[in-house]
Formats: C-alpha cells, structure tokens, sequence
C-alpha cells in the first residue's frame, strides 16, 4: 500500500505531497523504496487534491509492481553482474578479451550512474567521445568505425540482461547513432571488399610452390576450402580423412595473453562441418604428413605431440599470428597485393556463387549460421549471380550460345 506523505508551508496549508510505495527487492536481496512527488494546481480545492494524490498514489503503486519504476543500481554494477551470470558462461575467450577492454572504457564514462537514469544521450554521448582524435590510445586516432561498434553492441548487451531482469523496461541504445567518420578522423566511407582474382590465385598458387611446406599446406587449404584462419589452425591428423577426401572442421585454435594458444568450439553449431577436399589437396597432405612424421622422428624427444598440422618448431600449435606475417612479407618480397588471411575466403565463396551454386549450400561450405549470413556478406556477387542467370533465356532464344 502507497504511503501519501502531505508537506505543508509555514501556515500550515499543504503545498505538494511525498508518495512512497515499494518496488520489490534489488540484487542485494534489499526492499526497494521509490518516491513520487506532486504539486496540486493553484486553482485546485484542497478536496479535489486529495481525491487526485489518492489517484496518483494508486497508479504509481501500479507502476512499482509491474516494473515501470525501475531498480536504483549503478551501471557498473549491472556490468559485473552480466559479466559473471552470463558473459562468462556463454563467450568465447577472444570475445571475453575484447569485452573487458571495452569496459575499461565504458565503465568510467557510464558506471556511476544509475541503469534507469541512463539516456540515449548520455550513450550517443559517449560513442561521439570515440569518434574524437585520442580515443585510441595507442595511436592517438578516433577508434574504428567497428570498435564503436562493438562498444555500442556492449551497452546494448548489458541493457538487454537489465530488461530479462525486469531492471529497466526499455533500451536507449536502439536511437544512438555511430559516427561517419573514419580513424583519420574523416568522413567514413564503407572498405571495398578486396578480393583476388581468379588470375591472382593462380599466381599465388606459382607463388606457394617455392614456400615452405607448411604454408603451402595452410594456403592451399585457405583457398580450396574459404575456412577462417582459426578452424585452418585447429585441424588435426584425425580430422583428415585420406581415403573419402575429407576433412572434419570441429574446433578452432585460438590465443589470448591470458591463455595463451588454447582449443575452442567452432565459431557456430554449423560451423562445425565435413569439407571436400580435391584429389590433389589429398595429394599435398600425404606428402605433408611424410615430411612431418620424418621431421618428428629427427627431433626426438624435443617433439611435443598435440596432432595439430601447422606447429612451431617443436610441435606446439602454430601462433595464430604466424601465418599472417609470413603471408605479408612473401607479397611484399614478391611485389604481390596482400589483402589479408580472410581474403582467401571472400574469394572461395566468389568463385562458388559465379559458378551458380545457390546460398544455403554456400552457407554450409563456409560455416555460416544462415545463409542470411551468407547473402548479405556477399549479396553483391549474388547480385551478378543472378544477372547472368537472367540473361540465359535470351542467349538461348537469340541463338547466341551457338556462336
């Protein structure tokens, strides 16, 4: 029951009134109290304002129970709950590092204050700050058009666990704009995807017949499967399938400063998936397996077993970093374009969608949780896609595939 509190002047006449009602508890187990202030209008009889507090009263009391008025708990403190009662059950470690260095950031611009006083515009607030010169710490530059978004993904996160937890009834993040502009500070403009041509990879395939073998190894494997570097880096001897053709991608090789290289499960439910590997890929991967097993038997004891086809030295699992360092100084000593590790899987999937096959089988190939996913990362090539396939009919009807 709401508690009407009258607050009266020097005379004796009442000028306002103090409601007080309960809101349940808070994530201390303590009784919430919220309070409620109103002033009657001057032209309003002292019978009327007592008629309209006790309607006041009841509405606000209604409010409280259903969850309108929400729990005073500071930011930070919501923060450290979804950390521990879901971030920390539920992400991958990668993603665990990358969320508690954006609440370094967060933490200190939006911590102190209340979850329920927390604004669209304190957030846009914030997510300007990093679209400033300094924001990155390292370089001085605004941050990336995607760290900010990944910052802004992370306040929406914890206010969606503060809604599940009836702590707030709304998210103020879905009217917060990310700034256009770039990490030079200027207007940003979307990346082009850059992707070898089919004439580059045959080039690159020149480029990989001198190179070590375990490069040669990793991206052939890059290019004739479109796997992400993790899954390439997590595959072991038994996942190889030498006499069907295939290889089984069921985890991913990963590193953190805090663990270091550690296993994980793949990015997806079906990113976990069988690929079809060529004869000649099957070929490269015999003699790989030759040449390893040799290399083991010469080091002896040295050789730490982990089953893992792209080691170090001694048979622990290859750095993730490794590959792409190697990559990058091979195409500058070659004058070749370096677009990346992930570049090879833009171009397996452009080549898969040129040559017709539809998106659900696209999707499964690279992994992909839909293939929602998979059209709108490359809806630009479906696009092509499907102008050719237009264009068949009038090439059948004009006569033009005889010429």
């Amino acid at each position: 029951m709401a508690y009407i509190e009258k607050r009266k002047n020097k005379k004796g006449e009442v000028t306002s009134y103090r409601i007080r009602a309960y809101c349940g508890y808070d994530v201390h187990g303590k009784q919430m109290v919220r309070f409620k202030s109103w002033k009657p209008p001057e032209n309003m009889s002292a019978k009327q304002a007592e008629k309209e507090v006790q309607r006041i009263a009841i509405l606000f009391e209604e409010e409280c129970a259903h969850g309108q008025v929400t729990a005073a708990v500071k930011f930070q403190k919501v923060i450290e709950m979804w950390a521990t009662e879901y971030a920390e059950l539920n992400h991958r470690s990668t993603t665990l590092q990358r969320e508690h260095l954006i609440a370094d950031r967060v933490i200190p611009a939006l911590g102190h204050l209340r979850i329920d006083k927390i604004t669209a515009r304190d957030i846009q607030k914030f997510i300007n700050s990093l679209a400033k010169p300094g924001a990155n710490k390292r370089n001085g530059k605004p941050l990336s058009q995607k760290t900010m978004r990944h910052h802004l993904s992370f306040i929406s996160s914890i206010f969606e666990y503060a809604i599940r937890l009836d702590m707030v009834n709304a998210n103020p993040c879905s009217k917060v704009i990310i700034p256009k502009v770039d990490a030079s500070g200027k207007a940003y403009k979307k990346p082009e995807k850059h992707i070898y041509t089919k004439e580059q990879a045959r080039e690159f395939m020149k480029i990989l017949r001198e190179a070590p073998m375990k490069y040669k190894v990793f991206f052939t494997l890059a290019i004739y499967t479109g796997c992400r570097r993790g899954e390439l880096l997590g595959i072991e001897w038994k996942n190889i399938d030498f006499e069907n053709g295939t290889v089984m991608i069921d985890h991913t090789s990963n590193y953190t400063a805090d663990k270091g290289i550690y296993s994980d499960a793949t990015k997806t439910e079906k990113s976990t998936r069988l690929v079809d590997l060529p004869t000649a890929v099957i070929g490269l991967l015999k003699a790989y397996k030759h040449d390893q097993d040799s290399y083991k038997a010469n080091l002896g004891d040295k050789w730490q077993e982990h089953d893992r086809l792209f080691t170090k030295w001694d048979g622990q699992p290859m750095h993730p970093n490794t590959p792409y360092t190697w990559l990058m100084r091979e195409c500058e000593r070659r004058n070749f374009p370096f677009y990346g590790l992930h570049s090879f899987r833009h171009f397996f999937a452009s080549v898969e969608i040129e040559a017709g096959v539809d998106p659900t089988t696209v999707a499964a190939m690279l992994g992909h949780s839909t293939p929602v996913t998979t059209m709108s990362t490359y809806s630009h090539y479906f696009a092509e896609s499907k102008r050719r396939a237009s264009n068949i009919m009038a090439e059948v009807i004009e006569g033009k595939e005889a010429g």
